[in-house]
Parts: structure tokens; C-alpha cells; sequence
């Protein structure tokens, strides 16, 4: 459906700065039958937005659910957001960096619980806007909340870091990117002092020991390879939700567990599981490359922090190869 056969009906409810929710079932019906499938359409529903103060909730969803619809299966193959959609919408919803608005950043989130494969950009700018409520009491996240304690991270922040991080899209695989680590760490370091739930410790160490272990077992094909490959869109029903599921609901013996029970991922098709063994295998060790980076983010400003110590601990026990540069801080907590 073209733009020109949209414009009268959006600028009319936009003209009356309220939309009901008859107005949405028209949307559904008359307009958007197809669903969004331009992005001028989709930026027609931003402009409706931004132009009604009053919205009902039935808005609210139709409007998440239309543009997460056409970020992620507007291009072929479906389920893969391109790095120029993932920079229009970061465009759409923010202003200097932060989302405009709780619904868009819902939206944010759901692209990226919703899509295969998400650029790393787009995880790390969702895991700032978490950053930006707990550090600086900013952002749509921060606003109405009564109980936000700037500089402190919540049970509901540590809860949508969780989306976030496990989104089945994350950084186009199971496991967490070097971007998302890297902001992981910064807001660590910036609430280190503070009263954080205890659920936001657990939460970093296995975080972090899944970057740099990495043994997820499952890495989603690049855009060119499953463009290629069109037999990928039959595979698609791989357990990963119980694997993390697995991962995420136990302690810290529970990555291992999770990496390497027989029905984990990496055991899933049989005619992969030599490649994913030998995969494994190399990714349990720390190598010199981690662990550099490990070496000179780990401390940064200057103390080693309880949940950063238990990361060590957990790498000395765990992983079968620790690169040198690490000896000095694994043995000060050993």
C-alpha cells in the first residue's frame, strides 16, 4: 500500500491529538491490512505518535508490534535486521542518544527478542538506555518511577538487562558481543558503591563468563550465508530458549551444565557435532586476546569489585587454559 493512500487517514488523527481505540481498528483494517511493509509507513506511524498526546493502550501495542514487524521481516531473509534499519530505528526513537519514550523503547526490545540476528550496535544502545535509569535517573525507563534510586540498579533493571542479553537476536548469536561487555562493565563500575539487587551479580558474572568463554553452541549465519542458504528457515526450531533457559536459571556450575549436557545446543544435529566439539573445545580457553582485554577492563578504576573477583574465580576454576596475562589478578583471588 503506498504512502499517498495512508496520508489522509493518519494527518486526520493526527489533526485531533488523540487516538481511541476505534482509531487503532481502523488502522488494523483499513490502512495496515498488509501490515507496515515501507519504511515511510513506518515513519507515518512515528510522526501519528509524536503528534497525539493522547493515546490509548491498544495504540501502544499496535504500534510496537507494527514497527517491530517490519524491521525485522522487511528484508529478506526474514528475521535479520541490516545494520542501515537498525540505524534508522535508533534514529526514529532517540534524541542525543536516549529514547524518547517508554513504548519505543518496549519496541527496542522486542526488535531484538524478536530478530535472528540484530548488529551488536543495536543490543549495546539497548543495554544504555538501562544504563542511562540506573546511573543518571534518565530516560523513559526512569520516568514515574517512584521507587528509582539514581545510581542504583534495581530488580527491574537487572530484569530488562536480561531481555536484552538473551534476546534469541543479540549480536546475531547465543552469545554475549565485546559491546555488550563493554557496557556491562561501565555500569559496574559506575554503581559499584550502591545497594544494587543481589540479582544484578549473578547476572555480570555470567554475562561475562559467557563473552569470554563463549561456548554457547550455537552462532546464527551471517546475512550473506543464510541469503544463500535457504534451507537455514527450516532449522529455526534449535532449542536455544531451553538452553538459556538452563544457563540463566542456575548457579554458576549451570554455564558449564548448560554447555555441555547432551541435549544442549551444540549436540542438537547430529552431522554438526564433531565441528561443534572441536568448537567448544576452542572457545573454553581464555586466549590471549580475551584475556588482554580482560586484563586491562577488569579494575579499571582502580578496585577490584566482589563480582569481579567471583568472575576470576570462576574463570581459575573453570576454564582448562588462563592466559598469563591474567596470572596476576587470578592470583589475587585465589
Amino acid at each position: 500500500m503506498g504512502e499517498l493512500h495512508l496520508g489522509a487517514p493518519v494527518a486526520g488523527l493526527a489533526s485531533r491529538n488523540r487516538i481511541t481505540p476505534e482509531d487503532v481498528l481502523m488502522l488494523r483494517r483499513e490502512v495496515f491490512q498488509d501490515g507496515v511493509v515501507t519504511r515511510g509507513e513506518a515513519e507515518s506511524l512515528f510522526a501519528l505518535d509524536a503528534a497525539c498526546e493522547h493515546r490509548c493502550p491498544e495504540w501502544h501495542e499496535f504500534f510496537i508490534e507494527a514497527v517491530c514487524d517490519f524491521i525485522v521481516h522487511q528484508e529478506q531473509p526474514r528475521g535479520y535486521v541490516s545494520v542501515d534499519n537498525a540505524d534508522w530505528l535508533v534514529r526514529a526513537i532517540s534524541r542525543d542518544g536516549t529514547v524518547d519514550s517508554a513504548s519505543e523503547l518496549e519496541m527496542l526490545v522486542k526488535v531484538i527478542e524478536t530478530a535472528t540476528s540484530v548488529p551488536d550496535q543495536l543490543s549495546a544502545f539497548a543495554l544504555k538506555q538501562v544504563a542511562k535509569a540506573a546511573i543518571e535517573g534518565e530516560g523513559p525507563l526512569a520516568c514515574g518511577r517512584k521507587n528509582l534510586q539514581k545510581g542504583v540498579i534495581l530488580e527491574a533493571e537487572v530484569g530488562l538487562i536480561r531481555r536484552i542479553l538473551y534476546g534469541y537476536g543479540s549480536g546475531g548469536n547465543s552469545g554475549i558481543t565485546r559491546a555488550e561487555a563493554e557496557v556491562l562493565f561501565d555500569l559496574n563500575d559506575r554503581t559499584v558503591a550502591a545497594r544494587n539487587h543481589p540479582s544484578w551479580d549473578d547476572l555480570f558474572v555470567k554475562a561475562l563468563a559467557n563473552h569470554l568463554m563463549c561456548a554457547s553452541g550455537y552462532t546464527a549465519p551471517s546475512r550473506e550465508e543464510a541469503l544463500a542458504r535457504e534451507t537455514f528457515f527450516e532449522e529455526q526450531d534449535v532449542q536455544v530458549g531451553r538452553f538459556f533457559s538452563r544457563m540463566v536459571s542456575g548457579g554458576m556450575s549451570a554455564i558449564l551444565s548448560a554447555y555441555r549436557r547432551d541435549d544442549s545446543i551444540e549436540t542438537y544435529y547430529a552431522e554438526k557435532n564433531a565441528r561443534m566439539d572441536i568448537e567448544g573445545r576452542v572457545a573454553e580457553r581464555v586466549d590471549q586476546g580475551e584475556a588482554e582485554w580482560l586484563a586491562a577492563r577488569i579494575g579499571r578504576d582502580g578496585r577490584l569489585h566482589d563480582n569481579e573477583k567471583a568472575l576470576l574465580s570462576f574463570l581459575r576454576t573453570q576454564s582448562p587454559e588462563i592466559h598469563p596475562a591474567l596470572k596476576d589478578l587470578i592470583d589475587q583471588v585465589a
